[in-house]
Order: C-alpha cells, then sequence, then structure tokens
C-alpha cells in the first residue's frame, strides 16, 4: 500500500529491533518518545490490512508486518500504553484467518492466537505463558514488572537529582529531567509511572524553577482531574503549584461533589473537605489558598443564599486554619499573606476559634465582632463610595468563612435570655442580609427578634404552645412572604433551638416533623447542622446529649 511506505517500514523495524524488550532507561525513553508517532503508524498498518482479502495476501503485501508486530507485543513501554496495544490487537486480529485455506495461514494462526494470548490472557500452554515460566510470572505480570524496574531506575536518579539540587554536582541535568518528562507523556495513566511522576513533580518544586515539558504537565493533570491517575499526596500538592488549572479543578470537584450529594456531604462534610487536600496545600502554600477563596467568592456572589456553598467556605476555612494552626511557628506565614483584602483589625477577632477563648468570655467577643462590622457598615450607609461596598462585601466574605462565630452566637440565644442579645441577633443578620440591597437591615433584624421570641416559647416551654408553633412553621413556609434569605435566618435559630435546648428528643423530634415539611427546608437545615457539627467536632471537651441531639436531628430530616 502507498500509504506505508519503504522509509517508514525501514525506520520502525529499525526502532522495533533497537528497542527489543525495552529493559533499559535509553530504551524506555526512546520508546515512550516515539509513542505517538507508533501509534500513527499503526494506524497505517491497520488501514492497509483492513483492505486485504486474505492473511496470505496481507502477508505478501506486508512481509514485514509479523516481525513487526511481535517485537513490539514484548515491549513493556508499548503494550503499557492502551492506544499502542489495542491497534496491536486490531492489526492481529486482521490477520488471522477464520477458514484457513493453507498450511501457511494455519500456522499463522497458531501464532497470532499465541501473540493475542500474550496481550489479553494468562492461558496456560501459550508460547508467551511457556517462555516467562521460568521467571514464575504470567506474561502481564512479566511485563509489569519489567516496565516496574526500568521506572523505579529512572525514578532513584530523579530522586537523587533532587538530593543533589543544592550542590554544584546535581547528578541528572534539567535536560534529563525534561527528556524524562517529556518520555511520560504518553504514559501518564499507567500505574507503574507514578512514583516517577511523583518525582519528577518534586524535583520541579526543589528546583524553583520548572524543567518539566508543558504538555507533560497538562497531561497529568487532565489524568488526574478525570480520575485516571492516582498519585501520592506529596505530588498531588506540587501539581497543584505547578498547574493552575488542575487546581482549579480540584477545587471545582469538591464543590460538585458537595452540592450533588448533600445527604453524605452534611454528615461527613469536615472529612470529605480534608480528604480533598485542599486545606492541607493551603496551609503550606499562600497562593493555593487565594486561589480557593477566589474560586468560592465569586460562586458565592452568584448564589449568596447557598447553605451549601456557605457551609463549605466555612468548613474549608476551619480545617485550613486547624493545619495553619499545626505548623510551627517560624515555618507560618502570617495571617494578612492569606486574608490581604480584608480589615486587619477583623483577622484576629474572627480567625480566633470559639475553643481558643473561654465560653464565658464568648458574649462580650462576639460583641467586639460585631462593633468592628457595625463601623463598617455605617461607611457604607454614608455614602455610595465603592470602596465602602467592597469593604462590606470582604468583611461579610470574613463572617462567612468565620461562620463558626455565628453559630455561637446563635447558641448563646438558646439556654436563657443573655443580657444583651442585640449584638447576638446583628451578627445573625449580617450573616444572612450584608447589605441593605433590597431589604431594610433593622427590618430583618424584627424579624430575626420575632422568629427568636417565638422559637425561645417553642423549645423552651412544656408543652410547646400551638400559636408559636404555627408562627414558626408559617416564617419557614415557602409561602411566606418572607425572602429565602430571611427563611435561611430563621432556620439557623430553629437548628440551634433544636440542638441546645437540652429539650427531650422526642419532643424535638416532633416539633421537627411539624415545621419542618418542606424538602428544601429540610436540605438547607442539614446544611447548617453540617456547620454545626463541624464546630462541635473541634470543641475542647464534648457533649454528648449535644452529639446526639445533632445525630437524631440528621436522621429524622434523612429519613423524611
Amino acid at each position: 500500500m502507498a500509504a506505508v511506505s519503504e522509509t517508514d517500514v525501514q525506520f520502525w523495524m529499525a526502532k522495533a529491533v533497537n528497542w527489543g524488550e525495552a529493559t533499559s532507561c535509553s530504551a524506555l525513553l526512546d520508546t515512550s518518545r516515539h509513542l505517538g508517532y507508533l501509534r500513527s503508524f499503526l494506524q497505517q498498518v491497520l488501514l492497509g490490512l483492513q483492505q486485504m482479502s486474505s492473511t496470505s495476501e496481507a502477508m505478501e503485501t506486508f512481509p514485514f508486518v509479523g516481525q513487526f508486530l511481535g517485537r513490539l507485543c514484548w515491549n513493556p513501554c508499548v503494550i503499557a500504553d492502551e492506544r499502542s496495544q489495542r491497534l496491536l490487537l486490531r492489526c492481529l486480529s486482521c490477520l488471522y484467518s477464520a477458514e484457513p485455506l493453507n498450511a501457511v495461514e494455519r500456522k499463522a494462526n497458531m501464532w497470532i492466537k499465541n501473540m493475542l494470548c500474550h496481550l489479553i490472557s494468562e492461558e496456560e500452554g501459550s508460547v508467551a505463558h511457556a517462555t516467562v515460566k521460568h521467571a514464575g510470572s504470567s506474561p502481564k505480570r512479566y511485563h509489569s514488572e519489567a516496565l516496574q524496574k526500568v521506572v523505579s531506575l529512572m525514578t532513584e536518579e530523579v530522586i537523587k537529582s533532587c538530593d543533589g539540587l543544592p550542590k554544584t554536582s546535581a547528578r541528572c541535568s534539567n535536560e534529563n529531567i525534561h527528556t524524562m518528562s517529556t518520555a511520560c507523556i504518553a504514559l501518564v495513566t499507567c500505574p507503574q509511572m507514578a512514583p516517577l511522576i511523583g518525582a519528577l513533580l518534586k524535583h520541579s518544586m526543589l528546583c524553583g524553577s520548572s524543567c518539566l515539558n508543558q504538555e507533560f504537565i497538562k497531561e497529568v493533570s487532565d489524568a488526574l482531574i478525570s480520575k485516571r491517575l492516582v498519585l501520592e499526596d506529596e505530588a498531588v500538592v506540587n501539581l497543584w503549584c505547578l498547574s493552575p488549572t488542575c487546581l482549579e479543578g480540584a477545587v471545582v470537584s469538591l464543590l460538585e461533589s458537595v452540592l450533588s450529594d448533600h445527604e453524605t456531604m452534611t454528615q461527613s462534610l469536615d472529612k470529605h473537605v480534608n480528604d480533598s487536600l485542599l486545606p492541607q496545600a493551603s496551609a503550606h502554600y499562600c497562593h493555593i489558598f487565594l486561589t480557593v477563596t477566589e474560586i468560592y467568592r465569586n460562586v458565592l456572589t452568584e448564589i449568596d443564599e447557598n447553605l451549601a456553598v456557605r457551609s463549605l467556605i466555612q468548613v474549608f476555612t476551619a480545617c485550613f486554619l486547624q493545619r495553619l494552626t499545626g505548623q510551627k511557628p517560624q515555618d507560618r506565614l502570617p495571617l494578612r499573606a492569606f486574608f490581604p483584602n480584608v480589615m486587619p483589625s477583623l483577622l484576629s477577632p474572627l480567625l480566633t476559634a470559639p475553643s481558643e477563648v473561654p465560653r464565658e468570655a464568648w458574649l462580650d467577643h462576639l460583641s467586639w465582632i460585631r462593633s468592628l462590622l457595625q463601623s463598617v457598615t455605617e461607611n457604607e450607609e454614608a455614602g455610595e463610595d465603592v470602596r465602602a461596598y467592597e469593604a462590606v462585601f470582604e468583611a461579610w466574605f470574613l463572617l462567612v468563612q468565620c461562620g463558626y462565630w455565628v453559630d455561637t452566637a446563635v447558641e448563646l440565644l438558646v439556654p436563657a435570655v443573655p443580657e444583651n442579645p442585640e449584638p447576638l441577633l446583628w451578627l445573625l443578620t449580617f450573616f444572612h442580609h450584608p447589605t441593605n440591597r433590597g431589604h431594610q437591615r433593622s427590618q430583618q433584624t424584627a424579624l430575626a427578634r420575632e422568629a427568636w421570641t417565638h422559637l425561645r416559647m417553642l423549645f423552651l416551654t412544656r408543652p410547646p404552645p400551638p400559636s408559636h408553633l404555627s408562627a414558626v412553621k408559617e416564617l419557614l413556609s415557602s409561602s411566606s412572604s418572607s425572602s429565602s434569605l430571611s427563611t435561611n435566618l430563621v432556620l439557623h435559630l430553629f437548628s440551634n433551638f433544636a440542638i441546645f435546648s437540652h429539650g427531650p428528643v422526642s419532643i424535638i423530634t416532633e416539633i421537627t416533623d411539624k415545621v419542618l415539611t418542606e424538602a428544601a427546608v429540610k436540605r438547607r437545615a442539614l446544611w447548617i447542622l453540617a456547620s454545626i457539627r463541624c464546630r462541635l467536632n473541634s470543641a475542647p471537651s464534648r457533649d454528648d446529649g449535644v452529639h446526639f441531639r445533632l445525630r437524631t436531628l440528621q436522621d429524622t430530616l434523612l429519613q423524611t
């Protein structure tokens, strides 16, 4: 066939012979580098074979094909590439005679069967099986171990290079690292390549300047996002530092998983967030934290009433702060670096966890936070200055990130009448209504006070007064004149009363069944409970009764 030139045949036969079984680093590098071109050539051969009427005609037209395909079938690098292996299988299938006409075709069929068994089965008695039996391996295992051995040698070379980076006698030049990363491009989804990929990513981070092939970084990023590649945690974080696209993919993936599986996420949100590695990576690399928060900030501006997004932001920030405080002081960046757009005076009071403040000082601490936030909003209300609006947004976003203080404020509103509930109600209102756009903050504070009064009577009076039950149900109803944000505010109060009122669990369950009747409202309540659960899990002491009521409330909402 004209499509397969004699020059190409000579080139690829020479390559196949030189590569052999690719058991050396140089052979593996050269094979990997040429895999893309090899696939193109195999595709040409396949097209030619498909036009043949018989095996005999194919062997006369392509006399090289048997030896060529046979050599490639024993090359572990070629076999590890799924697309190359698939082309080999299709070429071999085209050569097989369903009804052999002569001895040549019958002999060819026996050879093809053995090659197919070698590639796709562990069949006893095949030539491939007998050939490697002395090594105590199956054909597949033999090739896997052969590839793994070569990759291990290359990985060791990169690791030694990393150890020598501070010295002038680095064993592995940047050019060699670039060559290795280029060779990996075609095999990034092969499991045996993961250690080498991890070592290359680590080298690039230690080197301080990327000497990796950019296409390699892109292929690894795409494979990781699509879950076709599994890397160790350190390698994943190193990749995020090198590939903004991969980092953004991880952030969006976490967000999508939270929004799509609320039943699982609401019960283990903190675990799910920590498993994503984003909090750990953010604590070590400031730019990762800034990227994560910028993405969530943009999402929040589009759907600011979405409690799932708010809960995710709050739990992510809490997990991040835990990781940050766990670092040695000399290794820790100042908080200002992670929150560059926020008034410095807000950072200390909000980023200090409730568990770090004595319980008897909570009210004073919350009053302090309220006074600082209120001064920011007063500047906004005084005029139309864009910077004032931006300052309010940044202050509100920090409050969303540190929503555990809002949860703490609502908790203090539950058991007894505080001396001055106004700072607590104001914080709750600002959390759900950061600006006066479309509604007056004073009106929303009044609504919060009304809901708080009804809920106190409902949860702290025995038996629960029916009039207050009806009033709370109306406030949470979709037919109510109040907005979605107002519903969230009331739901925030309701959830905390249900957990911290210390009433009998049976009565709490009964009230919940009667008040939370709409599926959408129940889903919102589950997200509020997820945030509360994360805060309770990080508390220095554990109240088993509170945790039991929280679990019971979650189960009640999930069952219905």
